[in-house]
């Protein structure tokens, strides 16, 4: 696994790819906290950073696929995923490895917004002035996030080898894996609560409010457990 990851995680920092989500996503992050007014902490009075984590998980709806499109997708246009299977690697193995290396890069990417801790606190009045165990726990939030989300990505991108097609279909569950089951939970009438409690945003705004809930961190590590799992599935019904 460790191969796999090195061999991925190396080939992303090699390419364009990792300096152009990290440059993405920091200038995304960066016009819509300081920036736009509608959003912007310095307009809005408050020393808080719940503009960047309320609007991170839309930005990683898209950026994650981005990342994660190639993965498999990529080996089989290639012709090279055989080549890969033929190795003394497991499925299990290749699809941790990759996983982990297009994690990893998207934590690489959320690193530098931890300096706007730092801007934020001295912006508070008095100086320091900001809930920082809500902060920890949002950033907790977002890693976990990025886990599933990857998860999500690239298990789309084992079940084709377009990469574009890998791309829409992971943006399209993650964005429904989000927001859908709390969207859907309006329908549900006395189920509400449980069907909110199927999806991410619920766990998320759980975290955000420095509450570490063991269950929340069970949840994201369940559902990119399933994901993770389903991908190896696909990659061992391509073998038989």
């Amino acid at each position: 696994m460790i191969r796999v990851f090195v061999r991925e995680f190396s080939g992303y920092l090699s390419s364009l790819i990792a300096y152009m989500v990290i440059g993405v996503f920091l200038t995304a992050i960066g016009l819509l906290t300081w920036v736009f007014p509608e959003t912007s902490v310095l307009d809005y009075g408050y020393a808080d950073m719940d503009t960047l984590f309320s609007t991170a998980p839309y930005v990683f709806i898209f950026l994650i696929p981005a990342i994660t499109m190639k993965t498999f997708a990529e080996e089989k246009k290639m012709g090279t995923l055989e080549l890969l299977l033929t190795k003394p690697l497991s499925e299990v193995q290749i699809v941790w490895g990759k996983f982990f290396a297009a994690w990893g890069l998207a934590v690489l990417a959320l690193l530098p917004t931890v300096v706007y801790y730092f801007s934020v606190s001295a912006l508070g009045n008095p100086k320091g002035n900001i809930d920082a165990a809500a902060v920890v726990g949002s950033y907790i939030g977002l890693i976990l996030l990025a886990a599933i989300f990857t998860s999500v990505g690239v298990l789309a991108s084992a079940l084709t080898q377009n990469q574009i097609v890998a791309f829409i279909v992971a943006a399209f569950l993650c964005f429904l894996q989000y927001i859908g089951f709390d969207s859907f939970s309006a329908f549900a009438g006395a189920q509400a609560l449980l069907v909110k409690q199927m999806g991410i945003l619920y766990h998320y705004e759980s975290l955000s409010r420095g509450l570490i809930d063991s269950r929340d961190v069970v949840y994201a590590l369940s559902v990119t457990g399933f994901f993770t799992l389903c991908t190896v599935l696909t990659i061992n019904s391509r073998l038989w």
